[in-house]
């Protein structure tokens, strides 16, 4: 006789994973107490980018923290027993990510389980972990269809009031319970007696609804799971600051990782719940100022030592280094950061402290644990920064046999019998430090509310730790930069090697993975720089020096047959310099002959071609240089070498180095008398094809390789990611930022549409930064100073005068335009901390142009803006402290979210009324 097998099935997990990769929809069903054979529905929401927001760690971790730490009251289940045959078990789930302590939250509806609408009498919800709530019920059949919302309220039981009266007044009509009564199209909660007071939240938009379909077979059990409970959408502010820039009491002439502390202070004081920073790895390339580019990285893991707090190293410094420490802190405190004298102190007094702890630091627990979940990165860079010294070089071709980097060269630079081991070992010693600073202010800063937010560059160092270790993973051959824009009407160069994407895949991105679980063990939130360049990145030749004359990759070319089927067939012509015996004299005047002798050869009569010794920018910059020295030019060499350029950069199309039968456009081609000197039909057929290339023709490819690549860092941490999307923007872009869930950033005075010359704040998304400004452009003083017809157009037409607008960005102007930010729909309003400075007369009074952070139209420039007061200072001030909390708090975005202290002390619940930009308070009230 056979024996009947049965697979029982206690639990169900179902993952939804997008054909991009990303989790939008994770089910657990727990199934404990379903009888076989009987029919169960799962009704579930499709989640998209967005709805993942609440999960990411700068809310679960810090923002949300004490709703993520609730006492679990019953984990996942069913818990009623379905005993009659004309009834459905229904499961609720729902989330809710923002509920605080002594908050319960219940279903109220239309059957007599959900209460018939009395609060009283819904179903309470148990918290199950993970911000899930759920209970079940059973519900007769007859009951359906039902319609119900979700509410929260801030007791944990609805039913035992005591001593105090609390008035609330809720915009919800067409509801009506027994505690509730009808005025005016308004409900009133009246005579309700409570122990404290209290805050009343239901649903927003729409009640929820469920139905079962008598056709069908009906189900026993009904698993409904509602996603996120529908709320106003959370707002907060922050504050923008490089790290470098920072300046305090005890930092030695730069901002330090401990100062971080202070800054989280003064945040939460004026009620902002993010800091955000510029790139703080270790730029350590050049060993000069140029190393103060921060978007430059030797290394995409170490810290940089620049911001290292040397009086922290340890608890027992000598007397000798303590003076030390004081005096260099009196001689570095300048207006700006002399980048060198700093880093060279900090690394002289360190070297002197690592002498006398080296032993008891590097043969602690702490330090072990640390080594052994970095050393995968920490070993290649320490050994980087050795032959870095060793040969006063970052140029690895100089190396010799250490040029190419292997496991075995590595493992020899590290040893312990090497004689250069504490060397090595100095570098590992310091990174260990910057960790424990870092951590140090990350967790203050967790623990304050506020979230941290860094940056993750797009680009490496061509001679970094990375392209030494992993050189297949880039195309050292390509230069990285942007076409041009607002930051730059002649494009930009940045330098760096781009991203050899079809190898990166063949790991699944591990670099990149990597990188983010790094910058995860101290940031909460971080921005993606150039996020463009995960659709498509301008790729411009090594030997190039500025932005113009490059391409997108990927792209689709156009091809020489795609071009000869158009009747163009002269490509030499199109794709070679176009120089003119005219246009030389005209551009050189009575040197142009001096010019022609030195970089031209001519092919034919008027006609010339650049000589082969300077035929790349590169090498022009290196003759003029040559030239220079010797004393030959008429003229400023900068003029020249732009001229020359110029005459380089006459050209309609760029043939691709690595396929001489594919063809780009180059960018403006109808700028160029190249273009001009075409015939009608030549001109005619090229703008049409310049036009689908650069608009058209890789839409689907771009957006096709962001859904490629964004996924991998996405996946790589629960960190909540921004994109920088500014600049020459494609259409696919916007759409695919919101389906990832990644929020976008909004300066004014550069919108992303095209017919808008100043962004509508009140117009934003949601899913947006707002900022006056940034960075890479001017601050908002100095704007106002330095483009006098825009200034006028935007008091006109913006702020709505018709007066003549101060030639000074004044306090009351700042705070205009500070208001538009934080009352934006935006998730978030983040001010550079000069912008915010502007708004008391007393700190303006440095020079507008001194608080630049950034020249994108100078690739050499000096990054050493430091803010010209301290932040004890600014804790001291009330006054810009209330200016700056008032705007904050009135906008709804303060920092607490939920609670304020009036004057008299007492505590006020604020409650946000749905659909309304009203709130109704709460307050315990003498009882009547």
């Amino acid at each position: 006789m056979g024996c009947e097998e049965r697979l029982v099935i206690e639990s169900l997990c179902i993952k939804v994973r997008s054909s991009y990769g990303v989790e939008m929809l994770q089910y657990r069903v727990n199934l404990v107490g379903i009888n076989g054979g009987e029919n169960v529905e799962l009704h579930d929401l499709w989640q998209t980018g967005a709805d993942a927001i609440p999960f990411r760690s700068a809310f679960k971790d810090v923002i949300f923290r004490q709703s993520w730490g609730l006492n679990i009251e019953r984990s996942l289940g069913i818990q009623n027993k379905l005993d009659t045959e004309d009834a459905v078990l229904v499961h609720f789930k729902i989330c809710c990510p923002n509920v605080e302590e002594e908050t319960s939250v219940y279903v109220i509806g239309s059957t007599t389980k959900l209460g018939q609408w009395k609060v009283q009498d819904g179903l309470k919800l148990n918290y199950a972990g993970d911000s899930i709530w759920q209970a079940d019920v059973v519900i007769q059949n007859g009951d359906f269809p039902i319609k119900y919302p979700f509410e929260a309220f801030s007791l944990q039981t609805v039913g035992c009031f005591l001593n105090h009266v609390v008035t609330v007044t809720l915009f919800l009509p067409s509801l009506c319970v027994s505690l509730f009564v009808s005025l005016n199209g308004c409900l009133r909660i009246s005579t309700v007696h409570m122990a404290k007071a209290g805050n009343f939240s239901l649903e927003t938009g729409a009640h929820r609804d469920l139905s079962i379909d008598s056709s069908k077979v009906q189900p026993r059990c009904i698993f409904l799971s509602d996603g996120l409970m529908r709320e106003m959408p959370w707002r907060g502010a922050g504050v923008a600051i490089p790290m470098f820039s920072v300046r305090s009491e005890a930092d030695l002439g730069v901002g330090e990782f401990l100062d971080l502390k202070l800054l989280v202070d003064w945040a939460v004081e004026s009620g902002f719940h993010l800091v955000q920073l510029l790139p703080i790895n270790d730029t350590s390339v050049h060993g000069m100022w140029w190393d103060s580019y921060p978007y430059s990285s030797l290394s995409v893991f170490a810290l940089h030592p620049l911001y290292l707090r040397v009086e922290a190293l340890s608890e027992n410094l000598p007397e000798n280094i303590k003076k030390e420490i004081r005096e260099a802190r009196e001689q570095l405190d300048g207006k700006d950061v002399d980048y060198e004298a700093v880093l060279a102190t900090k690394l002289s007094i360190a070297k002197k402290v690592f002498e006398q702890e080296k032993d008891l630091i590097l043969n602690s627990s702490s330090f072990h644990k640390y080594f052994s979940e970095n050393e995968e990165w920490l070993k290649p860079y320490a050994a980087f920064c050795f032959l870095r010294d060793f040969f006063e070089t970052s140029d690895r071709s100089q190396w010799g046999c250490f040029s190419c980097f292997t496991e075995k060269k590595l493992e020899k630079l590290v040893s312990k019998d090497s004689l250069h081991h504490d060397i090595i070992r100095f570098h590992y010693y310091i990174q260990f430090h910057l960790h424990l600073q870092l951590s140090e202010a990350a967790e203050y800063a967790r623990n304050k509310g506020v979230i941290l937010k860094g940056d993750l560059p797009i680009g490496v160092d061509r001679n970094s730790v990375d392209t030494w270790v992993y050189p297949n993973l880039f195309r050292m051959n390509t230069s990285t930069g942007a076409p041009p824009d607002y930051f730059d009407k002649n494009g930009q160069n940045w330098g760096f090697p781009t991203y050899n994407w079809e190898e990166m895949s063949k790991d699944n991105y591990a670099w990149w993975r990597a990188r983010l679980t790094q910058m995860a063990k101290y940031f909460t939130a971080y921005r993606i720089d150039h996020i463009l360049g995960f659709f498509r990145i301008w790729e411009l030749p090594e030997h190039a020096m500025t932005g113009l004359i490059g391409k997108f990759r990927p792209s689709i070319p156009l091809s020489k047959e795609e071009l000869e089927r158009e009747g163009i067939w002269d490509f030499d012509r199109l794709s070679l310099p176009y120089i003119r015996k005219e246009s030389v004299q005209e551009k050189f005047g009575a040197s142009w002959t001096f010019i022609v002798s030195n970089f031209l050869n001519d092919y034919q009569k008027g006609c010339y071609e650049f000589k082969e010794d300077c035929n790349t920018e590169k090498k022009i910059a290196s003759k003029l240089k040559m030239l220079a020295e010797k004393s030959m030019l008429l003229e400023s060499e900068d003029k020249i070498r732009r001229d020359l350029f110029d005459l380089l950069k006459n050209i309609v199309l760029i043939r691709d180095p690595e396929d001489a039968s594919k063809f780009y456009p180059r960018f403006n081609l109808e700028d160029t008398s190249s273009f001009q000197d075409l015939d009608d039909h030549s001109k005619n057929v090229l703008r049409r094809l310049y036009y689908d290339y650069y608009f058209n023709r890789q839409e689907n490819l771009w957006r096709q390789n962001a859904l490629k690549t964004l996924p991998a860092l996405l996946n790589s941490s629960d960190m909540l990611a921004c994109g920088e999307d500014l600049g020459l923007i494609p259409a696919c872009v916007h759409p695919v930022m919101q389906e990832l869930g990644l929020i976008g950033l909004r300066i004014q005075r550069m919108p992303s549409e095209s017919d808008l010359e100043f962004g509508i704040p009140s117009q934003y998304s949601y899913m947006t930064v707002c900022a006056p400004s940034c960075h890479d452009c001017s601050t908002l003083r100095a704007w106002w100073e330095e483009d006098e017809e825009r200034r006028c157009r935007y008091f006109k037409n913006v702020a709505g005068s018709d007066a003549i607008p101060p030639s000074q960005c004044v306090p009351d102007m700042a705070h205009f335009v500070t208001r538009q930010h934080v009352e934006a729909p935006s998730m978030w309003a983040i001010f550079p901390l000069q912008d915010l400075l502007a708004l008391k007369e007393e700190y303006t009074t440095r020079p507008a142009t001194e608080e630049t952070i950034n020249d994108p139209t100078n690739p050499k420039h000096y990054w050493r803006y430091r803010v010209h007061v301290t932040l004890e200072s600014l804790l001291k001030d009330k006054e810009l402290i209330t200016t700056i909390r008032g705007l904050v708090r009135g906008s709804g975005r303060a920092h607490p979210s939920v609670q304020e202290t009036d004057e008299q002390g007492n505590r006020e619940t604020i409650v946000l009324v749905p659909g309304k930009h009203q709130v109704a308070k709460i307050s315990p009230l003498e009882s009547s």
